[in-house]
């Protein structure tokens, strides 16, 4: 009898254990998979994230954090609008890879994973991205003669082109043309 009564309460915490281990691991099978989860399926998370995290008070700068994989980064000001404008962390730039960084003549940008956004007080900000940011970039970017873009990436026949203070970049049919001012 004594064996029987101890079965009986083995049984029973056995299966308290076990409907224990079912619930956490239900619960913890998401944290596995949310670390797995791809860049798309993330952009959704930091555009919640970016949604409920603005703060908005009279007279202050306008910021929001984005959760990426590597912590919290603040998008901020003009930078945040145009990151906005453009779509935000749904859009083509994705999510913030660096907080703002300082550039040259009081100048800032910020980089994202589809590309960067400049901005200098007297032009506004830009977006910069792929070859025709590759090419700014190999004549020295903001800091080399081609200087900030005051365009965003425009389409032209065939291609795109972007403005800068100091010369035109133009991807037309897979080439990449640097033209100075004169």
């Amino acid at each position: 009898m004594e064996m029987h009564h101890f079965a009986r309460r083995t049984a029973g915490f056995t299966a308290v254990l076990a409907t224990g281990a079912l619930l956490l691991a239900s619960g913890c099978s998401n944290d596995d998979d949310d670390k797995d989860k791809n860049a798309a399926s993330s952009m959704t998370t930091t555009s919640m994230a970016m949604e409920h995290s603005e703060e908005h008070t009279a007279g202050a700068a306008e910021e929001t954090k984005i959760a990426t994989q590597g912590g919290e980064i603040v998008v901020s000001d003009e930078i945040l609008a145009k990151y906005k404008a453009a779509g935000g962390p749904n859009g083509p730039l994705g999510a913030p890879e660096e907080a703002v960084e300082t550039g040259p003549d009081d100048g800032k940008y910020q980089d994202f994973a589809g590309g960067t956004i400049y901005w200098r007080q007297d032009g506004g900000p830009h977006i910069v991205w792929g070859e025709i940011r590759e090419a700014w970039e190999d004549e020295g970017g903001a800091n080399g003669k081609l200087g900030y873009p005051t365009t965003d990436e425009k389409d032209i026949a065939g291609g795109k082109q972007s403005d800068f203070t100091g010369g035109t970049i133009t991807w037309v049919d897979g080439q990449t043309t640097v033209t100075p001012k004169a």
